[in-house]
């Protein structure tokens, strides 16, 4: 299956956290969207790898997902190096997106920019000809995305575009909460974790309230690029 949009994330829920009111507003349009989660998130305080799965699953169909799978590489302990970027080149060639949505290039998880950089890596290197790969037998073509963007999560960053998701505050805001065991419940008696805190999911409201004042949105997700971008049309800029 071809996509349109590919978002590489180091963790279930960081896709959701990060840029899903892009992802829904996409898929509105007609836009085949998929996820790549590159771990399971093992490491997190709460929950299991199973039940991050089951959410990851619930909150596909809430964004209305064309595909979405898991890397299953170890949580905390992936690197960017030659094995890992292997792997995810082969994903890049199955799905052979446009565009790629990657975490932050640095925040306060490792994994996110450590995913931000293996994201970059595997799709310059998934256009190397060179670079032979095979699934199920079948030598896989050479592709490279046109366009990597970087969602901006914990640490502020200043964007390099924002795009207007006041339509799908609701849907991202479902997404999220798709993952019940990762934030706040009163009745939890799971230990308690920095996305936990009653006063996280508020922040990610501020934030994309902040994002969305920089363009007279209410609700915005910010994006960092690689290289410049360019429009042939002034009227494209909102």
């Amino acid at each position: 299956m071809k996509l349109d949009i590919l978002v590489i994330a180091a963790h279930p829920d960081d896709a959701e956290l990060g840029c899903s009111g892009t992802i829904a507003a996409h898929v509105a349009k007609g836009h085949k969207v998929g996820i790549v989660d590159l771990t399971k998130g093992e490491m997190g305080t709460r929950g299991t790898p199973e039940l991050r799965l089951e959410e990851a699953d619930k909150a596909s169909k809430i964004l209305g997902l064309a595909a979405r799978e898991n890397m299953g590489f170890k949580d905390v302990y992936f690197q960017d190096d030659t094995a890992h970027q292997l792997e995810l080149i082969k994903v890049i060639r199955k799905y052979q997106p446009d565009i790629v949505l990657a975490n932050a290039f640095t925040d306060r998880h490792p994994d996110h920019g450590k995913g931000s950089s293996l994201a970059t890596n595997a799709c310059f290197m998934s256009g190397l000809r060179k670079i032979e790969t095979e699934v199920d037998g079948q030598k896989q073509k050479a592709w490279r995305p046109k366009f990597v963007y970087h969602f901006i999560q914990n640490n502020y960053i200043e964007p390099d575009f924002v795009v207007d998701i006041t339509e799908y505050w609701d849907t991202k805001v479902a997404s999220i909460l798709a993952y019940q065991s990762q934030f706040y419940d009163p009745n939890s008696k799971e230990p308690e974790s920095f996305i936990s805190d009653p006063e996280f999911l508020p922040f990610i409201e501020a934030r994309s309230r902040e994002m969305g004042h920089k363009i007279m949105a209410k609700y915005g997700e910010g994006f960092t690029v690689e290289r410049m971008i360019g429009v042939n049309d002034l009227f494209d800029l909102k």
